[in-house]
Parts: structure tokens; sequence; C-alpha cells
């Protein structure tokens, strides 16, 4: 009979326990997903200052994408796609998320914003968790800005300082950050080739 008592007692404990954690899920959820929401929206403006709005590509597959990325060599993944689209309705180009999984702490994930014709405007990391002082400075300026406005279809990190635009010099002491933000934004502008074909650089309505 104890044992049964004990089983019993052990079974409302846990359904409590359960019932207590879904509530506190239910009461969370929509904040943490507000605050992704809005993280995500900050970095699509960082990538695309110019664009009044962005609206979702109609039928985007992250299976898809990520399978073009990896025919061209990339094991990231394309998380998402927006088209940026000016005030006059007219698209400007793509808001690609990827995500490095070579990062030295983990994966590493950023938004990039690619112009119609080619040019890159830059990346923003909305989630990171490398090294404080070696791969946290991949967020900062003097980092990133060597992709910015950049036309290149390759980039490449180099340890002896970039000689030209498809070079990216590395942050010092943290290599495996640096080619995993480069090899990412390398598969994301694959990607863009690739969608750029399918589309024609036509802004595609739901």
């Amino acid at each position: 009979m104890k044992i049964i008592k004990d089983a019993l007692i052990l079974c409302v404990i846990t359904v409590a326990a359960g019932l207590g954690l879904g509530a506190v899920y239910g009461v969370t959820k929509e904040p943490i997903e507000k605050v992704n929401y809005e993280t995500q929206q900050n970095a699509y403006k960082t990538v695309f200052e110019n664009a009044s709005e962005f609206k979702d590509l109609p039928d985007f597959s992250s299976e898809e994408a990520t399978k073009i990325a990896a025919d061209n060599g990339y094991g990231d993944t394309i998380e998402n796609c927006v088209q940026a689209v000016e005030a006059d309705g007219s698209l400007l180009g793509y808001v690609i998320t990827v995500v490095s999984h070579d990062g030295y702490a983990g994966d590493i994930k950023f938004s990039i914003g690619v112009q119609l014709d080619g040019t890159l405007n830059g990346y923003s990391i909305t989630d990171i968790n490398e090294t404080a002082g070696l791969g946290m400075k991949a967020k900062e300026e003097s980092f990133y800005s060597q992709f910015q406005d950049k036309q290149v279809e390759q980039f490449t990190v180099t340890k002896t300082g970039s000689a030209d635009d498809s070079e990216i010099d590395a942050i010092s002491g943290a290599t495996i950050t640096s080619s995993a933000v480069t090899n990412g934004v390398d598969a994301g502008l694959a990607y863009f080739r690739s969608l750029l074909e399918t589309t024609g650089g036509e802004l595609l309505n739901e």
C-alpha cells in the first residue's frame, strides 16, 4: 500500500509541476515572440536602411534554400528571406537570414541585405555566443564594415590583411568565427544569385 501511495503522490506532483510549467510558458511565450520579432525587424532595417517595408517572399522554403546553399558547397542554413521594398512599392533587394553552424561556440545567426545588382549592404547579427574580446568582435564595425557596399560573388578570409574587396581580414585570435561569418555571408549570396534567376528581380506578392 505504501508503494501505491508514494506512486500516487509522485504522480500528483508531476502533474502539478507540468501544469505549472505550462502556465509559465503560456505567460512568457508572447513577450518572447515579440522580442524576437523586433530583433529581427531591427536587423532588417540595419542592412536595408532605405527600405520602407519588408515583405515575406511567397512560397519561401528554408529547406529548399538551404539545399541551394549546400549545392554551392556551404553547410549553413538559409532560415528566411524577405523582400526589401521602397516607399513607391518597387523592389530594392532581399534580406536573407543565415544560420552558420561553424562558430567557435555554436551557431551564429545574422541577416544580410543584398541589392538587386548584387551589392552587399552588410550584415547584422541577431544571435551569437562567441568568446568575449575575440569572436564577439564580429559584431564590431572594424570587422563587419569590411563587407559593406561590396559587389563580389564570394568572400575569403585572410590573416595578412585584405588586398581587394573580396578578402576579409580575420579577427585576431578568432579565425574560426571570422570564417564562420564569412562563409555564412557567401552562402547567403549563393542563394541570392539563385533567387534572382528565378524572380528576375521582380517584386512577388502573396
